[in-house]
């Protein structure tokens, strides 16, 4: 799963440690303020969305807010935190742990959202195996060392063998035996320093900042401990955890093993569901905190933590009911969990869908299609990170997207979302977010944003587009909340529409060169709350007023 936390770990010529997170990379830092995301240019100096700017309007309006429904398909959520638990989604029909499905949905006790990598005996998935070793694995049966005359196969099967020669390159040629032979020798000497820090600070995860100031005698702490810190420091970020770090690099020698072993059945072995079935639903279970909740917890607490409660962070939206659903674990996501997720989101009343994940390979994409088209049927928008391999997305395999291949068709409630940052903090693109002037729609704050973490009461930075989703999820259920007959399509266009140009070229993330914001991104634009209302307001209280209609248009992509 690309867009989870995830640590890439690789060798430099000395032989050191250096990383960087999927979520993105170290950039030039002067250190933004603790909610700069939620800033106003010209107020406060940096490029945030006007969120302040945005309430004074409404309020101004005398506008009265509706409570909106925001699903988080994600790793889960820590349901105690202070700034979240007054925030999540109840469903009404539902009595706390009676083991009973109380409102006859098919998921037992499903109090705040459901958990589909969950077993029925309360074991939960953690870690799981990389989309494109299933695939490769699962086909190579069918199609290693046989002669194919692709002439004679029909459409479905050149997809089908195209995506297995490109799984195939994916599994086993891009396996860097340097990189794995380094991670598996130092991983052991981190877990024993790991052990003993972990004794010595009193607390199991601990971040860089923990570490500063410990002063460890055991040789094996020094080490783990400089390891952390090279790792925070090559990040600029000192709150990433050991926890994330040594879950990343277990994940690495997971997909580089895959190359000549087909991976466990992580997922199958919990849930015990038929996965080629998706008729077969009704598996999992109501723990959506399922001990990895962090990419979750922080995702959710961007777009709703409590406002004004003098703790931690104010959320974007105020009046939203955070819906979680667990379905993407340390790993990539399966596509018949993410289809029944979506669809459980809208039977369950959400308005908006935050989707902070990807991979480059889907086997289910009819599924997810389906899924998606049923959510488009429903009036319910669908935002999703757009990837953090500073790649061209028109061009580069990224999925799930808004291109409904097995419908020949395209969303119409669809919301691609790049990741922007700041001049002060590196720049205007995030030097990981991926790009396309297709197939993302618009860029939103997604360098150093502090949100929730778990542990109760306990806050820190991440980055990446896993970040810029939330906040465009956050502006557009605002906008539901303040002008609930918006439809998805009109949040879509607003969202567009109002973005903001910065103004001046920009770096093409990844690189040095100067590119327009709109030759790599199909509004031109960083979403600005502010704008987008005064632009809902204008439509709501004009009737005879139409928006322009959207500029969504049929890809070949799929």
């Amino acid at each position: 799963m690309k867009h989870v936390m995830a640590v890439s770990v690789f060798l430099l010529a000395i032989g050191a440690v250096s990383v960087s997170f999927a979520q993105g990379t170290s950039v030039k830092s002067i250190g933004a303020p603790k909610g700069w995301h939620l800033m106003d240019k010209t107020k406060d100096g940096f490029s945030g969305i006007s969120m302040d700017k945005a309430y004074e309007f409404v309020r101004s309006k005398k506008l009265k807010s509706n409570t909106v429904i925001v699903a988080v398909i994600d790793s889960g959520v820590d349901t105690l935190h202070e700034d979240l638990k007054g925030i999540l989604w109840t469903n009404p029909g539902e009595i706390p742990g009676n083991g009973i499905d109380d409102d006859h949905n098919g998921y037992v006790d499903d109090v705040h959202g459901w958990n589909f990598l969950g077993g029925k005996d309360g074991r939960n998935v953690k870690e799981d195996s990389y989309e494109g070793a299933r695939v490769y694995h699962s086909l190579k049966a069918k199609y290693e060392g046989k002669q194919i005359d692709s002439a004679k196969m029909s459409e479905e099967e050149k997809i089908e063998y195209r995506m297995f020669l490109d799984a195939k390159q994916k599994t086993v040629g891009e396996v860097d035996t340097e990189e794995l032979f380094f991670i598996k020798k130092i991983l052991p000497d981190l877990k024993k320093g790991d052990s003993i820090i972990a004794a010595d600070l009193k607390k199991e995860e601990f971040s860089g900042t923990d570490l500063d100031p410990y002063i460890p005698t055991d040789i094996n702490a020094k080490k783990a401990r400089g390891l952390y810190l090279n790792i925070c420091k090559a990040n600029s970020n000192n709150d990433i955890t050991n926890k994330q770090i040594l879950e990343d690099i277990e994940g690495k020698i997971r997909k580089g093993e895959s190359a000549e072993v087909a991976p466990p059945n992580y997922r199958g072995e919990i849930t015990k569901d038929n996965e080629n079935d998706i008729n077969d639903r009704f598996y999992g279970n109501g723990d959506v905190m399922a001990g990895t909740p962090f990419h979750g917890t922080h995702v959710s607490g961007i777009i709703a933590a409590q406002r004004d409660n003098g703790k931690g962070i104010d959320g974007i939206a105020d009046n939203v009911r955070i819906m979680m659903i667990r379905a993407v674990p340390d790993g990539d996501e399966h596509d018949k969990d993410i289809a029944l997720a979506i669809r459980y989101a809208v039977d369950n009343g959400a308005k908006v869908v935050n989707m902070s994940f990807g991979k480059s390979f889907s086997p289910g994409k009819k599924w997810v299609d389906d899924a998606v088209k049923y959510a488009e049927s429903k009036g319910v928008l669908l935002v999703h990170a757009a990837g953090n391999d500073a790649a061209d997305v028109d061009t580069v395999a990224n999925f799930p997207n808004k291109t409904l291949r097995t419908l020949h068709t395209t969303a119409s409630n669809w919301i691609t979302v790049g990741a922007s940052g700041d001049p002060k903090e590196g720049g205007y693109t995030a030097v990981f977010s991926n790009f396309g002037k297709d197939e993302v729609d618009v860029f939103a704050p997604g360098v150093k944003i502090y949100s929730s973490i778990p542990g109760g009461n306990t806050y820190g930075n991440a980055q990446g587009t896993s970040m810029a989703a939330p906040v465009v999820a956050g502006t557009a259920a605002f906008l539901l909340s303040y002008f609930p007959k918006l439809t998805p399509q009109q949040l879509i266009t607003i969202l567009e529409k109002s973005a903001q140009s910065p103004g001046e070229k920009v770096n093409k993330p990844g690189t040095d060169v100067k590119v327009d914001l709109k030759d790599i991104c199909k509004s031109g634009g960083i979403i600005n709350a502010y704008e987008a209302a005064k632009m809902a307001s204008a439509l709501t209280t004009n009737k005879a007023e139409k928006l322009p209609k959207s500029t969504l248009k049929k890809t070949k992509k799929g």
